[in-house]
């Protein structure tokens, strides 16, 4: 068997076997493409490859990517060389004690107050459309969604107690809340989402004039195209506005555990690159809260 036709069979195994997601197995299978090419480049045999020749895949991966898809694409090798062994293609796994490259946390990219009001106002003569797509992005700030949550939901996942139940990463629940959006402005939508259907019938939220739900990628670039309208400079993505939601809650006093399950995070390490950006905030609350702070200080003195 050729080097495809063992990456065929594993797929096959994560996906049916392992009950791994259609997504991861698709990540896994241009992952496994990459490398087929890579050893093809070297004229490396996949099934006699050592821990010296680990490594050199790691040394490219972490030349070829700054992001987290070297990582990806390093876990994907590796799962594929334990399911090697399982089936004794190999007597061991030479990705076994091969670390992951670290990956390099940026700082989350954020709305200023002033941006926050422009691209969130809305303006004179916009078509229904307009309308549509400026909703969009008060929605994705006023609750912090993942896009991909955002073009899931359906209308009657919305309660009337202004909640939302969503069924995030890891198929984990958690309830959001949308109460930062006026009734009015809720009624507003449903007006202009019936007359983008023209009497067509769907069950999700958000639409195109086909009655279809509307794709990540259409999303993307509506956030993008209000962001250029409204002159904003800086890189705005549909996560620019989660981080935007996550960022002006912590600085208006919510603690970090709190806003990390609000964005549906499974460890508080991962909330934790928010404190990067609300420092200010935090030495406000130390001054004033601290028994030697400098407010507690001058309240000392004026007593």
């Amino acid at each position: 068997m050729k080097y495809d036709s063992y990456v065929n069979s594993f797929l096959e195994y994560i996906l049916y076997e392992l009950n791994y997601s259609k997504k991861t197995k698709d990540t896994y299978y241009q992952a496994l493409k990459s490398y087929g090419k890579f050893l093809e480049e070297k004229k490396e045999d996949f099934l006699k490859v050592n821990k010296d020749g680990a490594l050199k895949y790691k040394a490219y991966l972490v030349d070829k990517y700054k992001d987290k898809t070297g990582s990806l694409n390093l876990s994907a090798v590796r799962s594929f060389y334990n399911y090697l062994v399982e089936i004794k293609m190999i007597n061991s796994n030479p990705f076994l004690n091969i670390h992951n490259p670290k990956i390099i946390k940026k700082l989350p990219n954020f709305l200023k107050e002033s941006e926050e009001e422009i691209i969130l106002k809305n303006k004179d003569n916009e078509t229904v459309i307009d309308k549509r797509n400026r909703f969009i992005v008060k929605f994705l700030y006023a609750t912090g969604l993942r896009v991909s949550e955002l073009v899931s939901l359906k209308v009657s996942d919305l309660n009337s107690d202004k909640t939302i139940k969503v069924m995030g990463k890891g198929s984990k629940e958690r309830i959001i809340y949308y109460n930062a959006l006026k009734n009015q402005e809720l009624e507003e939508y449903f007006k202009i989402r019936k007359e983008i259907l023209e009497g067509k019938f769907s069950e999700y939220l958000f639409v195109g004039k086909s009655g279809k739900a509307l794709s990540t990628r259409s999303i993307e670039l509506i956030v993008r195209e209000i962001a250029k309208d409204s002159k904003i400079n800086s890189k705005i993505t549909p996560h620019s506005l989660r981080h935007t939601y996550a960022t002006d809650l912590l600085n208006n006093g919510a603690d970090i555990r709190s806003v990390g399950e609000l964005l549906g995070h499974e460890s508080l390490s991962t909330t934790q690159i928010y404190t990067h950006v609300t420092s200010k905030r935090l030495k406000e609350v130390y001054n004033l809260a601290h028994p030697k702070g400098i407010v507690q200080e001058k309240l000392k003195k004026n007593t």
